[in-house]
């Protein structure tokens, strides 16, 4: 058993509900008693990761006009809206401890989650890498970074979920894409909420929590207050974020119109030049398998209804190359579909770049 410290603090404004386990983390020293920080946001703001550019993956005059900040974090991961409908919690450990893959802290530090939510009657799970689901669908995701001589581990319980405002709040290729982003959300995305139909109040999540943390982590809850070091470290975390230089520095690009919705659910939208014309297609990939298909362009497809049902003919299709061309030519030899200047290969193509 080890002590650990628990820094609850309640609602925070939105950029400082960010700062307070940054500046936790930032002050710590190798033999300083770990901390769980609790924390929840009095006011929705869009968070996005350490590797992204706002530019591409946030819509800032959606999030201008309806007055969320934009707030980038030290962990990694994908742009989210947060609002007073969750709690945060951080588990904050020195590197003694010996903890160092992000899969060892995956794998500790959810378990209690899990357990939490299995003691209100909701059956959630761990799925790799770093998701929490209940019945395929995600009810929370965590994320994992270094700091000098910390290690940290983040995540949220969700009591509900805003899938209009998430969906929204996302920059994407093109308006039917945000209408299938919405759906895709509002389907694989449950809360507190979804599951149980009114949550449980947020005092008794976090007693059950602090019971299941100590049972998993072997780890003894004590109550406690931040140090003078530990503020002045969080201050300066919330300065930082206010800071354009902070929030908008140039991450590493992703592919334009992928959002990924949980660790084995993404939508894709992707274009392809053929000799018969523009292919399109948006695609909701589950599983790995092809869970939903639209095939869009200006080539030309007798009889008129067969991109409809071509494309219903590839739910199901696996996404790796092998079951993927199978799937095309089995389809394609059953509908006898004339498409002029389209080829398998061309169809193997767009959806190998939506992939």
């Amino acid at each position: 058993m080890h002590p650990l410290r628990v820094l609850d603090f309640g609602p925070l404004p939105a950029l400082r509900s960010q700062a307070v386990y940054h500046g936790v983390a930032s002050a710590m020293r190798m033999n300083d008693t770990p901390v769980l920080s609790l924390a929840f946001p009095r006011e929705p703001y869009v968070c996005v990761g350490a590797h992204q550019n706002i530019e591409q993956e946030v819509d800032e005059d959606y999030c201008s006009m309806h007055g969320l900040p934009i707030v980038r974090r030290y962990v990694g991961g994908g742009a989210v809206y947060l609002d007073h409908h969750q709690l945060f919690f951080h588990f904050i450990y020195p590197e003694q401890h010996g903890l160092h893959l992000a899969q060892e802290l995956y794998e500790l530090f959810i378990e209690p989650v899990v357990r939490t939510y299995r003691r209100f009657g909701i059956q959630a799970e761990m799925r790799p890498i770093n998701d929490i689901q209940v019945n395929g669908r995600k009810i929370g995701g965590t994320g994992a970074a270094t700091f000098d001589s910390a290690i940290v581990m983040v995540g949220s319980f969700m009591f509900d979920f805003d899938a209009k405002h998430m969906s929204r709040c996302l920059r994407v290729p093109s308006e039917k894409f945000r209408d299938k982003l919405y759906d895709s959300l509002s389907e694989y995305i449950t809360s507190f909420r979804r599951e149980l139909g009114m949550p449980p109040e947020r005092e008794a999540v976090k007693e059950a929590f602090l019971q299941e943390v100590e049972t998993s982590l072997g780890a003894t809850p004590v109550p406690s207050q931040p140090t003078p070091r530990e503020l002045k470290a969080i201050n300066e975390w919330e300065q930082r974020m206010r800071d354009p230089e902070w929030n908008y520095r140039r991450g590493r690009r992703f592919t334009p119109g992928r959002v990924k919705i949980s660790n084995d659910t993404h939508i894709a939208e992707a274009s392809h030049k053929a000799a018969g014309g523009l292919l399109r297609v948006r695609m909701l990939v589950h599983d790995g398998v092809i869970a939903g298909l639209e095939l869009s362009g200006d080539f030309t497809c007798l009889p008129e209804s067969g991109v409809e049902r071509l494309a219903a003919a590839l739910v199901g299709a696996p996404l790796e190359d092998e079951g993927l061309r199978s799937s095309l030519a089995r389809a394609l030899a059953e509908l006898q579909l004339d498409m002029p200047g389209i080829t398998p290969e061309d169809l193997l193509m767009v959806m190998r770049a939506a992939r």
